[in-house]
């Protein structure tokens, strides 16, 4: 029997997508809030006997885990033989210290719910900076696939003559993966943020690539500041307007526009968080990611 795909509200472009790279069905579901605030929860279509699949980016998590986790519950009660989570933005994953005392380290709490509501989880490119793998918070299947390839391929099909530029030492992994794909240099920047919108971007040498199209390279673009610094100091060394890529496109309100108003060349994102910038699609590679995980889940 076929799987069969559920989407929370916003992931319907992703969830067809990805039944027709699994060969799988989409169910319907009708999700909305009563009028004191609470969750209404209800399938319309039977998962009995059957593999479900929610698909749920989690940029907004606070408003997504509760429908989730009841949908999840739901789901197996009306006899799903289980439940899996395809969350291409994975939430909570940048907490995973006690920067201050007294803090939380949210990431770890946040990954035991996750644990007890799905039975495995696809993600693409979480942020594991202080963090090995998901295996170390995750106590289920978690199967992390990487965007590097698609973002590589997507540049090489439309780009030439360009220099990758990472923000900040935390972006080197996703940087040199892709400009290794790409066969273009790049270079890393070096970041001393000072709170949450004041970041100082140093940009040594940027005139040695000033014949080049500077591209931008970072997993998540937030607040977009730190891209935005760096663009203006790429433009103080008089190099071309950059191109501006990220994985996913949190983007809190107002920075998609702050960042455009930097002159930049282009803003490209990948289809993990849906916004308007979405243009690399990575269907195909979550499809994979979920016929690699279910083999060992079985």
């Amino acid at each position: 029997m076929k799987r069969l795909l559920y989407a929370l509200p916003g992931n319907e472009a992703l969830t067809a997508k990805l039944a027709s790279e699994l060969d799988a069905d989409v169910g319907e579901l009708e999700i909305r809030h009563f009028p004191d605030g609470e969750v209404y929860v209800r399938a319309l279509t039977s998962p009995e006997g059957r593999r479900a699949i929610l698909v749920a980016t989690l940029a907004r998590p606070d408003q997504v885990f509760l429908p989730l986790a009841f949908t999840a519950d739901l789901l197996r009660d009306l006899g799903a033989v289980d439940v899996g989570l395809v969350a291409p933005y994975l939430a909570y994953m940048r907490q995973d210290q006690r920067f201050k005392p007294g803090e939380a380290i949210t990431s770890v709490p946040f990954a035991r719910m996750i644990s007890k509501t799905v039975n495995w989880l696809v993600t693409v490119d979480p942020h594991l900076h202080r963090r090995q793998n998901l295996a170390e918070i995750y106590s289920i299947p978690a199967l992390p696939v990487h965007a590097a390839a698609s973002i590589g391929r997507w540049l090489n099909d439309n780009l030439d003559n360009i220099v990758l530029v990472g923000p900040d030492s935390e972006s080197r992994q996703w940087v040199k993966a892709v400009a290794d794909i790409a066969g273009a240099p790049f270079i890393v920047l070096e970041k001393i943020r000072r709170g949450d919108r004041d970041v100082e971007i140093s940009v040594p040498d940027a005139d040695r690539w000033r014949d080049r199209t500077p591209v931008l390279v970072d997993d998540i673009i937030s607040t977009a500041r730190t891209m935005i610094e760096t663009v203006e100091h790429l433009k103080q060394a008089d190099m071309k307007p950059a191109v501006c890529i990220g994985v996913h496109a949190v983007f809190t309100p107002g920075a998609f526009e702050e960042l455009k108003k930097a002159a930049v060349a282009d803003i490209v994102t990948c289809n993990s968080v849906p916004h308007a910038s979405n243009i690399i699609d990575l269907s195909a590679l979550i499809a994979a990611g979920i016929e690699t995980l279910q083999i060992g889940t079985r």
